[in-house]
């Protein structure tokens, strides 16, 4: 009963992926999921009464991207434009640039002519050191802590270079009826050939050749040929005695060094439903010395810095977002705290009183995503080091132990559910391949 061809730990969005792919092709598939839903970081709340629905977790697709897109669009599941205008505020004034980072293009200038690796901190120190690049370089760690989730003293500038080259800001999308929809339907493909159990954390992993067997924390054994080990990489970052964490037997020595040196984000998600949205309305159009219509995002350096509405729906429903090591270090705070500090944060940036702010918060909800034990952090960022440790986790051990996720992703979008997908995709297919070969 507990025995399968493939074995896979973690029903994220890579895991579930390379178990539709696997179950397709035939293949008898257990999913071994610690937490009590699928989806991972992906984690969409449907109120029962209004129908509405809210993203505890990832919530855009960051581009045209041909993974996720072809999904929805296989699925039938429609989604909409996300994009809308970026709204900076700093020092008590709102503004619109093009740019929101000074000095960009002398940024990229010196990106593109790096030969050797090194950290976005370090080469702004080196490179941009005087009292004329305060503001470029508070604006650089924001963006690398916010966008990225990432430690400016570890983030990669190549892969930073990469990245900003390949943007395309203008394509964002939202999935219509929350991202778990697409979740919900690999889970769909997975069944009917496999199974997929919840609440079932799996501690200790034995491996030897063509032979694998998942222990629980409540001691049920699990045994297939091959396994893919699809949690995200805070949970394998774990050390021994953590809930979540999980021992392999043999060590896996390589691939235990390869983990610690990659880089895995901190963030923590506000969102605030209040009784309308406010930061639309004539009243703060008149107190604020502007209109906020077409604001869909808003940064700004407060101590919850990054903000986005759900434009163009006229919704009163506010997310706030920080990552990175100011996110890690309210790791241990509590969500009211949390809350405080957003209430806060707003009512600086709107010229309001907290208490009116109270008044008219209908629901709220603080995800932080570090402090969970089946998650413990965001996504991964790229350190100088990731590339090869890349070589190393996508090397299967002894063609029997799989390495699934998005941090495995060497494309452009790192970081996103595309990587998650592209990953299991691409790891069913070497399983496939080995099979048959």
């Amino acid at each position: 009963m507990n025995t399968a061809d493939i074995l896979i730990v973690g029903a994220g969005a890579a895991g579930l992926m390379a178990a539709r792919e696997l179950a397709n092709a035939g293949k008898k598939v257990i999913v071994l999921e610690a937490d009590n839903r699928i989806g991972g970081r992906i984690y969409t709340q449907h109120d029962a009464v209004t129908g509405k629905h809210i993203e505890l977790g990832a919530e855009f697709v960051h581009g045209d991207l041909p993974v996720t897109l072809g999904l929805l669009n296989e699925a039938g599941i429609p989604y909409r434009s996300a994009s809308a205008s970026m709204v900076q505020y700093n020092e008590g004034v709102f503004s619109e640039d093009e740019s929101f980072i000074e000095h960009w293009d002398l940024l990229i200038d010196k990106l593109n002519s790096l030969q050797q690796d090194t950290s976005i901190e370090e080469l702004m120190l080196k490179e941009f050191p005087g009292d004329e690049y305060n503001r470029m370089r508070a604006s650089v760690r924001q963006f690398v802590s916010g966008y990225d989730t990432g430690d400016p003293q570890k983030a990669s500038c190549f892969a930073l270079r990469k990245e900003w080259q390949s943007d395309d800001d203008n394509a964002q999308h939202r999935v219509e009826g929350g991202y778990v929809s697409l979740m919900d339907f690999l889970a769909r493909e997975c069944r009917a050939g496999g199974k997929i159990l919840l609440n079932t954390i799996v501690k200790d992993i034995y491996l030897e050749p063509g032979k694998v067997s998942a222990i629980t924390v409540g001691g049920t054994a699990f045994h297939a040929q091959r396994m893919i080990l699809a949690v995200p990489l805070g949970v394998l970052k774990a050390g021994n005695g953590q809930t979540g964490a999980i021992t392999f037997y043999p060590p896996l020595k390589a691939h235990a060094e390869a983990i610690q040196q990659m880089g895995f984000g901190a963030v923590i998600k506000i969102l605030l439903e209040f009784d309308e949205p406010f930061w639309y309305s004539k009243q703060t159009e008149e107190r604020i010395g502007r209109s906020l219509d077409q604001m869909g995002y808003l940064l700004s350096g407060e101590e919850i810095p990054t903000w986005w509405t759900q434009f163009p729906e006229q919704s009163s429903v506010f997310t706030g977002w920080i990552g990175g090591p100011d996110a890690e270090a309210k790791k241990e705070m509590t969500d009211e705290n949390i809350l405080m500090q957003g209430l806060q944060s707003l009512a600086n940036i709107f010229r309001l009183g907290v208490e009116e702010l109270q008044q008219r918060l209908k629901t709220w909800k603080v995800v932080n995503w570090t402090a969970k034990p089946f998650t413990q952090g965001s996504y991964a960022y790229d350190t100088i080091n990731a590339s090869a440790c890349r070589r190393t986790l996508n090397t299967p051990v002894d063609g029997t132990l799989f390495f699934a996720g998005e941090y495995l992703y060497e494309g452009t979008a790192m970081g996103t559910i595309e990587a998650a997908l592209t990953s299991g995709r691409d790891v069913a297919e070497v399983i496939q391949d080995t099979i048959s070969g």
